[in-house]
C-alpha cells in the first residue's frame, strides 16, 4: 500500500487482512472462530481501510470476503463488553437515552466512508444481521452456493431497523419484510437471493475466489476515473431519486470523463482491438 504507514499499516490489523493483487485490494474478515462477527476493533479497522483506499490511487477495485466456509459475517459480536444487552435502567447498548443511540455498524460500509471505488462482495456461508451493513454498500455481490441470508433481531426481542432500511435499496419490499419478520425461522438461500436480485451470481464455494477475482480484475483494467464517475452517478440516482440525480448528471459526466483515456479507447477501437467478453 502507498498510504502513510504512520496512519495506516495493513500488517498491524488484528481482525481483517488486506492484500494487494495488482490494482485489486483483497479485504478478508478474519475472525472465523467467531463466525466473523464484528467487534469495535473490526469496525475501526474496516473504516480505516476504506479511508486508506480513498487515498491510494493504486487501488482500483476491492474484493471483500471472509475467512472460513461457515460464515461471511454474523453481525455484532455480543461477547464484546461494548455491545451490552438491553437494560431498562441504561437504555439500549448502555446509552441513557435510546434516542441518542450510536449505531455500532454505521462505519462498516464503504459508502459511509465516502469510498467510491468498486467493492465486490464474495459471500461465503452465513450473512446475518449486521453483515447487511457491508452488503448494502457493496457494488457487486456474488455468493457461494452454500451462502444463506437472515436477520434474527426480532427473534431476540429487538426491532430490526438499520439493516432492513439499508437493504431495502437492494431487495424488493416484500422480501425484506419477510426476511426481517421471520427472524431465525427462515433463511434465504443463495438461489433465492439470486432470483430476487440481491446477488448477481451464484457459484460452487471452491470457485468463489476465482469468480470474484475475474470481476475485480476486469473492472480494475478499465479507466478508474470513468469507473468511479459511473458509480457516483448510479448511487446518486439510487439515493436521491432519478430527477434529482439527473440535475447532477452534467457535473458527474464532466468530472468522470478522462479525456486521455477516451482518446486511447477510440484509437484502440479504430485499430480493431476488441475484448473477448464472457456471457453470464
Amino acid at each position: 500500500m502507498s498510504t502513510d504507514p504512520n496512519s495506516y499499516d495493513p500488517s498491524k490489523l488484528a481482525t481483517i487482512t488486506v492484500e494487494m493483487d495488482g490494482h485489486v485490494a483483497w479485504v478478508t474478515l478474519n475472525r472465523p472462530d467467531a463466525y466473523n462477527a464484528f467487534t469495535p476493533t473490526m469496525e475501526r479497522e474496516i473504516s480505516e481501510t476504506w479511508q486508506a483506499f480513498r487515498r491510494d490511487d493504486n487501488v482500483r477495485a476491492i474484493v471483500l470476503t471472509a475467512a472460513g466456509e461457515k460464515s461471511f459475517c454474523v453481525g455484532i459480536d455480543r461477547n464484546e463488553s461494548e455491545f451490552t444487552a438491553l437494560d431498562d435502567s441504561a437504555g439500549l447498548y448502555g446509552t441513557s437515552n435510546n434516542f441518542m443511540y450510536d449505531d455500532p455498524g454505521e462505519k462498516l460500509g464503504p459508502k459511509s466512508q465516502d469510498l467510491w471505488k468498486p467493492v465486490i462482495c464474495a459471500v461465503n456461508g452465513m450473512a446475518v444481521g449486521g453483515a447487511f451493513y457491508l452488503l448494502a454498500e457493496a457494488d457487486v455481490i456474488i455468493a457461494a452456493d452454500n451462502a444463506t441470508f437472515f436477520d434474527p433481531h426480532v427473534t431476540y426481542g429487538m426491532a430490526a431497523v438499520y439493516e432492513p432500511m439499508k437493504m431495502l435499496q437492494r431487495m424488493p419490499l416484500g422480501e425484506i419484510l419477510r426476511l426481517s419478520l421471520l427472524g431465525n425461522y427462515e433463511r434465504m438461500s443463495a438461489e433465492t437471493a439470486h432470483r430476487i436480485g440481491l446477488v448477481s451470481e451464484v457459484c460452487p464455494g471452491e470457485e468463489l475466489v476465482e469468480r470474484a477475482k475475474w470481476i475485480a480484475d476486469a473492472i480494475a483494467a478499465q479507466p478508474p476515473v470513468a469507473v468511479q464517475g459511473t458509480m457516483r452517478a448510479i448511487w446518486a440516482a439510487n439515493d436521491m431519486g432519478r430527477l434529482n440525480a439527473i440535475a447532477m448528471a452534467p457535473s458527474i459526466l464532466t468530472t468522470g470523463t478522462d479525456v486521455a483515456a477516451l482518446a486511447a479507447g477510440a484509437d484502440s477501437f479504430s485499430e480493431g482491438a476488441r475484448i473477448e467478453p464472457r456471457t453470464r
